[in-house]
């Protein structure tokens, strides 16, 4: 079998893929399972294992993505796993989709589920793990959302009014109309609870309500002018830090250090300014706006040795020494006095005419010195408080009803501004343009087809066009930018497709931004060097090697490897039909040829 499978894999590739050992360990009966592996080992080791010439998988989660892997015993070291982001606790269906592969009917008369206990874990509590087994309801969660590619067809086909009733009768649509029903609920609740305060302070255009709305709009801006307040004072700190220059002597009016200081080191970093000073106390360290409000100018400035050692305590007792000496014919006590002298009052500085306006309007209020004012306002400030959570609430509702046929407005909006589509908002037509994004089916549909229109990969050789294609596909593990991975582009004519590819996705995530549509993801350059020397050479330990020259970064596993060329083969393709380019689509037709061989026609055959 393992010879059925694998026998046409070049013999250069089977060191770097681990053959041997992989080979060795399904003849003593074990095996792994992974998403990393090679689709032809993996395939292998189903196949083995459910003709029961394997006894034993190690397996990650992969393992309940539906395959044929009956067996007798599951264990699961930990009910947790790893979603690409952060380790999750498993759901209960995932639960089953493990476990469900011990007894298989037709296989086995019983099967077994093992979780190994963990102390340090609540979710293997055997009440946790019963509860996990029990449940039967598994929840489904929508992710359909209109896409670029999408809304052209929808247009070209259906027009927008029959469009936005097809969104409307969409399961995604009514799951988020029956997230409404109970913020509704709460509404009306909160209505009733409205009516009742109102009823009681003598209606809903009471007196008292408006002089409580009157103090509401008082604090909030006394509160803006506070933020404001603490904001300028932190600005002015960081611009006196940023400003202090070797030898300047200061007085520290905050923190535990304070006293006289002499600056041994200006600030490094203008953004965080934090100078390296000595006290008169011997203590040295770099200080930061929380020792020093910059309210005064240094008190003056001493000479320094051109260096200095100040973690030898003896330097620091000699510096302390003559810093006092420095400073005996100056006035510090004045200075120590206006130390927190730094220019804004209780106000924070500001004088709003608004504001004095208001306060005097809310003393000349008939209600300012009436008896019992303050219980009054205070049932009244509940009232207001109910007030703005409905109104929040209103806004959720509002946000949710028809959000699909919303999202398609601002996505046909947006493909108007770019030449995708023409003519009025009722009658909209589909130009040559959208009929070319309409023949893209990729997450990066629209960027795509702006470098197809714009001739941004153009002049291309084969290996550079499945290079650059590569950057609109390719996802680095855990989101994490690929800019370490990607070592020098190796040509101009690529470095300057992938740059343009960059200003076109930038572009577009700017007009995304102003219509208010989930930004397209940015292209990602680490898997450029490995496909692109895949399709040079077809040398694999060369192809993987390049995904990081240095060796820091994490190794690419042939699995995953396979996997992004065929998806780069798939869009590759698309490039072939959808091009108007006829030199573009000759390239695309080569590029595929290129990347098509080796371990990915194997597993492709």
């Amino acid at each position: 079998m393992i010879e059925h499978r694998c026998g046409d894999l070049a013999d250069s590739d089977l060191a770097v893929l681990g053959y041997y050992e992989w080979r060795e360990g399904l003849l003593r009966g074990l095996a792994a399972h992974h998403a990393g592996m090679l689709p032809a080992f993996r395939h292998t080791v189903e196949e083995l294992f459910t003709a029961g010439l394997v006894k034993a998988v190690f397996a990650t989660e992969t393992l309940a993505l539906g395959i044929n892997m009956p067996a007798r015993t599951v264990v699961l070291e930990r009910l947790v796993k790893f979603n690409g982001e952060q380790h999750v606790p498993l759901t209960p269906g995932e639960y089953t989709q493990l476990t469900g592969r011990a007894g298989r009917r037709g296989i086995d008369v019983e099967g077994h589920a093992v979780v190994l206990w963990n102390p340090n874990e609540d979710t293997t509590d055997p009440s946790a793990v019963a509860g996990l087994a029990s449940t039967r309801t598994f929840p489904l969660r929508s992710s359909f959302a209109p896409s670029y590619n999408m809304t052209i067809n929808l247009v070209h086909q259906l027009g927008p009014e029959q469009a936005h009733r097809l969104l409307e009768q969409s399961f995604a649509q009514y799951q988020t109309d029956r997230s409404v029903v109970g913020l509704v609920r709460g509404i009306e609740r909160g209505k009733a609870m409205l009516d009742e305060i109102a009823a009681e302070l003598g209606g809903p255009k009471a007196p008292i309500l408006e002089y409580a709305r009157l103090r509401a709009r008082i604090s909030e801006m006394e509160r803006a002018q506070s933020r404001a307040s603490r904001l300028q004072r932190r600005q002015a700190a960081g611009d006196a830090l940023a400003a202090l220059r070797r030898g300047d002597i200061i007085n520290l009016t905050h923190g535990r250090r304070g006293g006289l200081a002499v600056v041994l080191e200006p600030a490094r970093d203008s953004s965080d300014p934090r100078p390296l000073v000595l006290t008169e106390h011997r203590w040295a360290g770099r200080i930061s706006s929380a020792d020093y409000s910059g309210a005064s100018e240094p008190v003056g400035s001493m000479s320094l040795p051109k260096r200095i050692e100040h973690r030898q305590p003896r330097v620091r007792r000699d510096l302390a020494s003559a810093l006092r000496s420095a400073v005996e014919g100056l006035d510090v006590p004045a200075a120590r006095r206006a130390g927190r002298a730094d220019g804004f009052g209780a106000e924070g500085g500001f004088h709003d005419p608004e504001l004095t306006s208001l306060r005097a309007e809310l003393r000349r209020n008939p209600l300012h010195n009436s008896a019992g004012l303050e219980e009054r306002v205070r049932q009244a400030e509940r009232y207001l408080r109910i007030e703005r959570d409905n109104e929040q609430l209103e806004k959720k509702v509002a946000a949710a009803t028809n959000s699909l046929a919303r999202t398609f407005d601002r996505i046909v909006a947006l493909l108007s501004e770019r030449g995708f589509i023409e003519g009025p908002a009722d009658d909209p037509r589909v130009t040559d343009d959208g009929r070319l994004l309409a023949r893209i089916y990729s997450e990066s549909d629209l960027v795509v087809a702006e470098c197809l229109r714009t001739g941004a990969w153009a002049e291309l050789k084969p290996p550079e066009l499945a290079a650059v294609v590569s950057a609109v596909v390719y996802e680095s593990r855990g989101g994490e930018a690929s800019a370490a991975m990607a070592a020098e582009v190796p040509t101009q004519r690529l470095r300057q497709a992938l740059q343009h590819t960059s200003r076109l996705s930038a572009e577009l995530r700017a007009d995304e931004q102003a219509h208010r549509i989930n930004p397209s993801r940015e292209p990602d350059d680490g898997f450029v060097n490995v496909i692109y020397r895949w399709a040079k050479t077809g040398d694999l330990a060369a192809a993987l090697a390049a995904v990081d020259p240095t060796g820091a970064g994490s190794p690419l596993l042939a699995g995953d490897f396979v996997r992004w060329c065929r998806q780069v083969l798939d869009l590759l393709d698309q490039v072939r039909n959808a091009a108007p380019d006829p030199e573009l689509r000759s390239t695309a037709k080569a590029a595929i040829n290129d990347v098509r061989r080796g371990v990915v026609a194997v597993d492709a055959g």
